[in-house]
């Protein structure tokens, strides 16, 4: 059987690069057959990933079968996976978030999870003296994938193991880093074919917080105000997004590479509250400047409270 490879659910570039990268290892180094797979189509800035390294997208699935043998990358939260997941034969994680807990398997399984801002940068170091075998596509989309991730290294969570490895990569490859960044993040900035509820869960994750089930999602750009001048939009999109996906409420953070900073819409109460007392700050309007707050892993779910 072949062994399926996917990310989570609005798959991003991390999640679709590292995807493709250890469906490779697994075909050509490990010798067992695999495939990557998409969980829904792929952000502007994955896209732009596959188109620069001429790699083919992977088919899109919605569940698996039961007994499905299958890897999961770049997350290890059920709510982010096919429903499908408890009857599918899971048997390795490979990731780098927090523990969430929930996921049953059929019998042990590998599981990597380590502290480093990027998936690919853990398959790296698993892939060893093999990574410099693999086509240039591969490397390229791990190198993609890292200064996503990172944000160029501007983001709390790049490591310095991050940092040599993209370093390394992009010598090898011939890239020059700044300028590549440079258009990675223009593509992920024009999102003006995406309709406002696609870019609430573009680059989203479920959260409990004290029992309240919130979506928190994030939008990084360095265009920020053609973001913004969607704000009513996006806020009036909020309500049916949060019915849909069974949460009370959508947070949407966008966030400006290049100023560090991320913008809060609040469009009510209980967000103002939430951002009054998360991050101690005085909202007196439907946004609020949160400076130097880049990371959603590090710097807004593990603060959030009300």
């Amino acid at each position: 059987m072949t062994t399926l490879v996917f990310g989570h659910k609005s798959p991003d570039t991390d999640s679709t690069g590292s995807a493709i990268a250890w469906a490779w290892y697994m075909n050509e180094v490990v010798g067992t057959e695999a495939e990557p797979a998409l969980l829904g189509e792929p952000n502007t800035e994955a896209a732009w990933m596959l188109e620069r390294w001429n790699l083919p997208k992977p088919r899109i699935i919605a569940d698996l079968e039961e007994g499905q043998r299958c890897v999961v990358v770049d997350t290890n939260n059920p709510a982010e996976l096919p429903d499908g997941i408890a009857e599918a034969d899971l048997c390795q994680i490979i990731d780098h978030h927090r523990l969430v807990g929930g996921l049953e398997t059929l019998g042990p399984i590998d599981i990597t999870i380590r502290p480093l801002a990027c998936t690919a940068t853990i398959m790296a170091d698993l892939m060893g003296q093999s990574l410099s075998s693999a086509p240039e596509g591969i490397r390229g989309a791990m190198l993609t994938c890292i200064l996503s991730d990172t944000l160029e290294f501007r983001s709390p969570t790049t490591t310095d193991h991050d940092r040599a490895l993209a370093e390394r990569l992009a010598s090898d490859l011939g890239v020059d880093i700044p300028e590549f960044a440079a258009e990675m993040f223009a593509a992920k900035s024009d999102v003006s074919a995406w309709s406002e509820e696609a870019l609430l869960r573009m680059d989203s994750k479920e959260f409990d917080m004290e029992g309240t089930k919130l979506r928190v999602s994030v939008l990084e750009t360095t265009s920020p105000a053609a973001i913004l001048q969607r704000k009513d939009a996006l806020v009036a999109a909020m309500p049916k997004v949060a019915e849909e996906d069974g949460v009370e409420r959508v947070l949407l953070f966008v966030v400006d590479i290049l100023a560090e900073e991320a913008t809060l819409l609040v469009p009510d109460t209980l967000t103002q509250a939430v951002a009054e007392a998360s991050f101690g700050v005085t909202v007196t309007g439907d946004t609020v400047v949160l400076p130097g707050v880049m990371s959603r892993k590090k710097q807004i779910i593990p603060v959030l409270t009300m």
